[in-house]
C-alpha cells in the first residue's frame, strides 16, 4: 500500500472535508486528461483510451462527492479548497514527460492504483486525527470509497498484465544486451554531424564505452538468476533516450530489491551513470532522436 509523502494538515469542518475531497478528484481528472491528450499527440491512441477511462472513473468519484455534499450540507456552496490539505496529492510518476514507448496499459493502471492508495492513506490519517465524531465518520467513509476504487483498479491492472503477456509484450532480451544496444545507439548519435558538434559535459563515445562496461560487468556477474526486465514492454526501444530511460528504471528497481549490499551499490552506481547519460542525450538531437525536457 502506497504511503503519504508528508503528514496532512488537519481538517476542522465538514465543509473543509467536502471541499478537499472535491479538489482531490478534480486534480486526478485534470492529471489523467493531460496524459490522454499527450498520448494522442504522441501517436499512442491505445494509451489515450486507458487514460480516458481513468478520467471517466474519476468523474464518477467526483459525482459521488457532489451527491454526498448535497446530502451532508444541504444548501451549502462547496467550493474547491483554497489551500487543500491534499493539494498536489495526485502524482503521474513522470508519465507526463517520459517517452511514450516507456508506457503500457499496465503502468497506467499502476499509477492509478498508487494514487488511490495514497488517497486511502490520506483519509485514514484524517479519520485518525479528526476533531469530531462527524468528521471521523465522514473520513472513514471516504477511506472505504477509496479502498473500493483500489480494488477495481487492481483488477484492471491484472487484466492489463495478462493481456500484455498473451500479446508477447514481455521483452526476452536481458540487461547486458540492452546496454550493448544503448552503446550502439549512442555511437550513432555521436557519428552524426549534429550530434558530434554538440559540446557536452561527457563525450558521447565515453558514454557508449561506459554502457559496454556495464554490459560486460553484468554478463560476468548478473544481478539475479533471471536477468529479464522487471516489467512488460510493448516494444524494445530503438531510440537512445528511450532505452536509457528504460535501463534507468531497471537499475532503480534492482537497487530497491537487491538484498546483497555490494550488488545494491552496483545498481545504484549504474543508475547514476544512466542519469548522466540521459542528461546528455536530452541535449542532443539526431535522426531518430528528439529533444525532451525533464
Amino acid at each position: 500500500m502506497s504511503r503519504l509523502k508528508a503528514e496532512p494538515q488537519a481538517i476542522e469542518s465538514m465543509l473543509e472535508l467536502l471541499a478537499t475531497a472535491a479538489t482531490m478528484e478534480r486534480e486526478a481528472v485534470a492529471g489523467y486528461r493531460n496524459l490522454a491528450t499527450r498520448m494522442r499527440a504522441e501517436g499512442r491512441p491505445d494509451l489515450a483510451q486507458v487514460f480516458d477511462a481513468l478520467v471517466a472513473e474519476e468523474l464518477g468519484h467526483l459525482g459521488q462527492v457532489d451527491e454526498w455534499s448535497k446530502a451532508a450540507a444541504p444548501g451549502a456552496l462547496i467550493l474547491p479548497a483554497q489551500q487543500p490539505p491534499a493539494s498536489g496529492l495526485f502524482d503521474d510518476e513522470g508519465a507526463s514527460f517520459v517517452a511514450p514507448e516507456m508506457l503500457t496499459s499496465y503502468r497506467a493502471f499502476s499509477i492509478a492504483v498508487r494514487n488511490e492508495e495514497c488517497a486511502f492513506a490520506f483519509w485514514t490519517y484524517v479519520a485518525a486525527h479528526a476533531p469530531t465524531t462527524m468528521i471521523r465518520q465522514a473520513a472513514e467513509r471516504m477511506a472505504n470509497e477509496e479502498l473500493g476504487h483500489v480494488a477495481t483498479l487492481r483488477r484492471e491492472r491484472r487484466r492489463a498484465f495478462h493481456d500484455g503477456r498473451r500479446s508477447g509484450a514481455q521483452d526476452e532480451r536481458d540487461l547486458p544486451a540492452l546496454e550493448s544496444r544503448l552503446a550502439e545507439l549512442i555511437d550513432a548519435v555521436a557519428s552524426h554531424p549534429q550530434g558530434a558538434a554538440w559540446q557536452v559535459a561527457e563525450p558521447l563515445p565515453l558514454l557508449a564505452q561506459q554502457a559496454r562496461e556495464r554490459a560486460a560487468g553484468m554478463a560476468k556477474e548478473p544481478f539475479r538468476d533471471d536477468r529479464r526486465l522487471p516489467r512488460p514492454l510493448l516494444v524494445v526501444p530503438e531510440r537512445a533516450v528511450v532505452l536509457c530511460e528504460l535501463l534507468l528504471d531497471a537499475y532503480l528497481d534492482l537497487a530497491e530489491r537487491e538484498k546483497r549490499e555490494a550488488m545494491r551499490e552496483r545498481a545504484q552506481t549504474y543508475a547514476g551513470g544512466l542519469i548522466r547519460t540521459l542528461s546528455v542525450l536530452r541535449t542532443v538531437s539526431a535522426p531518430g532522436e528528439q529533444k525532451r525536457q525533464p
